[in-house]
C-alpha cells in the first residue's frame, strides 16, 4: 500500500511542553498509523502535561466551550461561541475564530481558523489559514451516521490509500490557505503551501504541495456591462 507520511505535510512540535509529549514525535508517523494510535497518544500527552494542559497565556472567550481533554498551547486565542472538544490540540499561537467547532483535531502553530469553521478528525500543519465557513467532514454517508461503517480511502497517483478508519477528515499541510464556503473530506490530504479557492468541494484524494484548487464556476465567471433600456424623455 502507498504511504502518506506526516513529515511530508507538516512540521513537528520542536519546543515547549507539547514537544515533550507524544505530539513531539508526530511527524514520525504514517497517517494511518497515527490515526490508529491517536487516542492513546493523546491520553499519554494529557498525563505528561497534568494540570498544565491549558497554558496560562492562552485567551479563551467566556462563551467558548473547552472539553476536559483538550490541550491548548501558549498564546492561543479561542473566540466567541466556539467549541473545542474530544481530544483536540491547539498548538502555540493558533487562533480559532467566532462560532467554530473543533472535534478530535490537531491545529498547528500559528494556524488560523476563521469564523464558522468546522473540522473533525483532522490534522492541520503550521501557519495555515482557513477562511470563513470551511467544513471538513470525517465520515461517509451511511445508514447510521452515529456508527459509520465505511472505511475512508483516498485516491492517489500511485494507487488507493487506506486510512484504516471510518473517521478521518483531512490532513492539511503547512502554510495552506483557503477561501470561504468550502467543503472538504472525508479523506483528503493537501500538501504544503496550497491554495483552495472559494466554493470548492473535494474529498478522497491527495493534492500535491504548492498546487491551487478552484471551483469551475469561479473560472467561468464573466463580468460585463448591463444592457439598460434608454430612459424615456
Amino acid at each position: 500500500m502507498p504511504s502518506v507520511h506526516l513529515t511530508d505535510y507538516i512540521r513537528g512540535i520542536c519546543s515547549g511542553a507539547l514537544a515533550a509529549t507524544p505530539y513531539g514525535d508526530l511527524v514520525a508517523y504514517d497517517l494511518a498509523g497515527f490515526l490508529a494510535r491517536w487516542p492513546g497518544l493523546h491520553a499519554a500527552a494529557l498525563a505528561r502535561l497534568g494540570d498544565q494542559r491549558i497554558h496560562p497565556t492562552a485567551y479563551i472567550h467566556p462563551t467558548a466551550i473547552i472539553g476536559d481533554d483538550v490541550i491548548i498551547g501558549p498564546h492561543v486565542q479561542v473566540h466567541e461561541f466556539t467549541t473545542v472538544r474530544k481530544g483536540s490540540v491547539l498548538a502555540e499561537g493558533a487562533l480559532i475564530g467566532f462560532n467554530c467547532e473543533v472535534t478530535r483535531a490537531f491545529v498547528g502553530e500559528g494556524t488560523v481558523l476563521g469564523h464558522r469553521v468546522g473540522i473533525n478528525h483532522t490534522i492541520i500543519g503550521a501557519g495555515a489559514h482557513l477562511s470563513a465557513s470551511v467544513t471538513i467532514a470525517a465520515i461517509h454517508l451511511c445508514e447510521n451516521m452515529r456508527r459509520p461503517d465505511r472505511e475512508v480511502i483516498m485516491r492517489t497517483a500511485w494507487g488507493l490509500y487506506r486510512c484504516r478508519t471510518t473517521r478521518f477528515g483531512a490532513l492539511i499541510g503547512d502554510g495552506t490557505q483557503t477561501g470561504n464556503n468550502i467543503s472538504l473530506g472525508p479523506g483528503i490530504a493537501v500538501g504544503r503551501d496550497c491554495r483552495i479557492g472559494s466554493g470548492v468541494t473535494l474529498a478522497a484524494r491527495i493534492v500535491p504541495e504548492r498546487h491551487a484548487v478552484s471551483a469551475p464556476h469561479i473560472a467561468e465567471t464573466h463580468i460585463h456591462r448591463r444592457r439598460v433600456a434608454p430612459t424615456a424623455t
